[in-house]
């Protein structure tokens, strides 16, 4: 569905969408700095951007509204954060800094609207992975392709302590971030690699109390 932005309806969405981003952005930045004061740490750098998010931009000479679905901001120079799966590394990234616009990356670059992923990507839907369960019977309707036992297996391997987290959360259901990032041709570079310790997630008998 497209809106137009110059109409009632559209200046409404734009006016909340860009709320909502506000709002999430103050609370992934408290947590992460409750965190660091948590662990007794000290906040060296904040990368911070949003990704499924849209942003009005000028690109080949036009104006855009870029809307990036699965995908966040990789222009030259700027920082962003991708997650892996649970278990997985994550990463921060820089967008490649290229001179020669004719070199290839720099042309993926400018065709990509300057975007890369946000995050591994999924290889199964989550109800292939957890299977589907009837919410007032408790009966199995689709039986899941991941088990408890294979998700714990998987974090505890990988020495991660898990608190929480639902089958359709599992490694099992995400590409190898390494895989996806290499995709990516160079268009931008790892700055850091971050390796999970403690993994919390809402548990699969979570009340989320948005949801009938």
């Amino acid at each position: 569905m497209l809106l137009d932005i110059n109409a009632p309806i559209g200046e409404d969405y734009w006016a909340l969408m860009n709320l909502a981003g506000k709002y999430a952005y103050a609370g992934r930045e408290w947590v992460a700095r409750k965190v660091v004061d948590l662990l007794g740490g000290r906040e060296l750098e904040l990368v911070h951007n949003h990704h499924n998010f849209a942003w009005k931009e000028s690109h080949h000479g036009r104006e855009y509204v870029v809307v990036r679905k699965g995908a966040t901001p990789a222009f030259p120079g700027q920082t962003g954060f991708v997650g892996g799966s649970m278990g997985d590394d994550a990463v921060i990234v820089r967008g490649a800094v290229i001179d020669d616009a004719h070199d290839e990356r720099a042309v993926m670059q400018r065709a990509a609207l300057h975007s890369t992923v946000h995050g591994a990507g999924r290889v199964m839907s989550r109800t292939a992975a957890a299977g589907k369960t009837h919410r007032k019977t408790g009966r199995v309707i689709q039986p899941g392709k991941i088990s408890a036992e294979m998700m714990q297996n998987w974090v505890r391997e990988k020495g991660v302590i898990l608190r929480g987290g639902g089958l359709d959360e599992a490694p099992q259901v995400y590409r190898r971030l390494g895989d996806v990032l290499a995709a990516q041709r160079g268009t931008v570079e790892v700055v850091h690699t971050l390796r999970p310790l403690i993994v919390v997630m809402a548990g699969p008998n979570e009340l989320d109390p948005y949801k009938d």
